[in-house]
């Protein structure tokens, strides 16, 4: 987990601008005195130098899965990040919570990825997702608008329609139907930021 890291990448990150406020410091310094053409080559590739090191210790600060401010378990699988909370809430609070943090409730559309969030959830508890009963088109539709495609996951005998079970949510059986009204943990997705090579 990248949290234990949270300090280490603070101070890096100061090194860097007090290394690079030191270096603009010496140019705008040694910019009044006269430079011959050779004091200025080596200059410039002393600021290349220094630059090229920050860069490099920057390659290594990035987190393709930025939630450090969000308490919670967070995986990465196929370019995806994934925010598993540790609060429970209903589904509408659910949903409201992955837009907070840039993300939406987890949609699932491959086996991998089924077998993924199963592997990683398994044991936690129940998490909703993000698949809800569309009563004026009388069909189940993921948040992002897409429609369920077959039910291949569902547990046996789900979904049931009785009682206002109109949102979805993954259990270590299946998909189950509840009330949007029930509290539950939820998983968070969003695409995982890109990081330089």
């Amino acid at each position: 987990m990248c949290l234990d890291r949270k300090p280490f990448i603070t101070v890096l990150k100061l090194i860097s601008i007090v290394l690079l406020a030191a270096l603009i410091i010496a140019v705008i310094v040694k910019g009044t005195e006269f430079l011959t053409s050779q004091d200025y080559d080596q200059q410039k590739e002393n600021i290349h130098q220094k630059l090229d090191q920050v860069k490099a210790g920057l390659k290594h600060l990035c987190r393709p899965c930025p939630w450090l401010l969000f308490q919670g378990d967070q995986s990465l699988f196929q370019r995806n990040c994934y925010f598993f909370s540790i609060s429970k809430k209903n589904w509408m609070e659910s949903v409201k919570a992955c837009k907070y943090m840039g993300a939406q409730l987890v949609v699932i559309k491959s086996n991998e990825e089924q077998s993924f969030l199963q592997g990683i959830s398994k044991k936690k508890g129940n998490f909703w997702m993000g698949l809800s009963y569309n009563n004026k088109e009388s069909k189940w539709q993921w948040v992002d608008g897409s429609p369920l495609q077959g039910r291949t996951y569902w547990s046996a005998g789900e979904p049931k329609m009785r009682g206002n079970k109109d949102c979805a949510i993954r259990t270590d059986y299946g998909w189950n139907a509840l009330p949007c009204s029930h509290e539950s943990l939820w998983i968070c997705m969003k695409p995982a930021l890109p990081c330089p090579k």
